[in-house]
């Protein structure tokens, strides 16, 4: 059935927000500009600060969330209907863990390249199957556990061309190396992350954009208090800042003075979260979970194309072949091959039953999303 335009703005939407997103993040990472107090020129390296901005983004969902149900009042709509009371402290585990997996691999975002950001959050696959075997009860079939076995043989692809690839300054091979390991690190808390909201937060069916918010909201509040010790922590060589500690907001908010279009990339990557986690939900609802799926192994292909044409990465063949078997592995755990065989043996329309099951909190994507 030929989708309708709406359709398609709700597609092209989460393929160009979520492209977004991640270049945003990587484009002020690039930046050189002077700190506070005449420091000299060091490139804006403030992950924690970032990540405020992430769920400062995922906050105004919220602001979604109740304009649709004014609108609901005027036209009814079946899924802005009155829905159960819960308690919003359901969603602080989930929050405290989104928090930390999104702050890691902001941090690893300064160390590797944005392509391989992008391809290795595919490892969320591994660690959510596992868990839901060993904490949810799920039995996995044959297809998820041949989809984690090619996800894992798809990460050590992209991990030998991130070895094997030509390094600057900028980018030295120990540090490419930290970065990778900590982005799959991130998954295995985005992937807990993921299955305490399908335990204990989607049985009370709360609206998707109002998880979003709710969660934003939490870890926004909580990573602003936390820049206050963070700005007395020291850091040592972990550090990308001139005093050495954890995190220096006042560092960054210096550099965004002298270099404006900081401001710029940070506005991109926070109203981009926001899009596209409205776009990914309403995608999910017109179209379905596979089509999120593919839509978001599409950027992927845009983050690593933009990424080579503006010089920020070198070409190396084995990240095509890295992601081919990632997305193999990707398609094979969510059970794509089964309606495509099933059109293909019987001729019948593309069967979508069950493939919200097999998504793992198929309506919402972390941005760690991601993944």
């Amino acid at each position: 059935m030929a989708w309708t335009k709406y359709q398609l703005f709700l597609a092209g939407l989460m393929l160009v927000t979520g492209s977004i997103n991640t270049l945003s993040a990587k484009w002020a990472d690039n930046f050189v500009a002077q700190g506070c107090g005449g420091s000299k020129e060091h490139s804006f390296q403030h992950p924690f600060l970032q990540a405020v901005g992430m769920f400062l983004g995922e906050f105004s969902c919220l602001a979604a969330f109740y304009l649709l149900r004014c609108r609901a009042a005027r036209h009814p709509d079946a899924s802005m209907d009155p829905q159960q009371p819960f308690n919003p402290l359901l969603f602080l585990p989930p929050a405290l863990c989104d928090m930390t997996g999104t702050s890691i691999m902001y941090v690893a975002l300064n160390m590797t390249s944005a392509s391989s950001f992008q391809m290795l959050r595919g490892a969320v696959i591994i660690f959510t199957g596992l868990f839901s075997v060993a904490f949810l009860g799920r039995r996995l079939a044959l297809s998820q556990w041949l989809g984690i076995l090619a996800t894992i043989a798809g990460l050590v692809v992209v991990g030998l061309a991130d070895l094997l690839s030509k390094h600057d300054d900028q980018h030295k091979l120990s540090e490419v190396i930290t970065g990778d390991l900590l982005i799959i690190m991130a998954q295995i808390i985005v992937s807990i992350q993921m299955v305490l909201e399908e335990k204990f937060v989607y049985k009370h069916n709360v609206h998707p954009l109002r998880a979003v918010g709710t969660e934003g909201l939490f870890g926004f509040v909580i990573l602003s208090l936390l820049l206050v010790p963070m700005y007395y922590i020291p850091a040592s060589s972990f550090s990308g800042n001139p005093r050495g500690v954890l995190e220096d907001a006042l560092d960054a908010f210096c550099q965004v003075g002298r270099q404006p279009l900081i401001a710029l990339a940070l506005l991109g990557n926070i109203s981009s979260i926001a899009f596209f986690n409205f776009a990914g939900i309403s995608v999910t609802k017109e179209l379905s979970a596979t089509t999120r799926m593919v839509l978001d192994s599409l950027r992927t292909i845009v983050i690593w194309a933009l990424s080579l044409a503006l010089g920020w990465e070198a070409f190396h063949a084995l990240q095509i072949l890295g992601f081919l078997i990632l997305l193999t592995g990707t398609a094979l755990y969510n059970g794509l091959h089964r309606p495509l065989l099933t059109r293909l043996s019987r001729g019948r329309p593309l069967a979508e039953e069950g493939e919200h099951e097999r998504l793992l909190g198929a309506s919402r994507t972390p941005i760690n999303d991601a993944s």
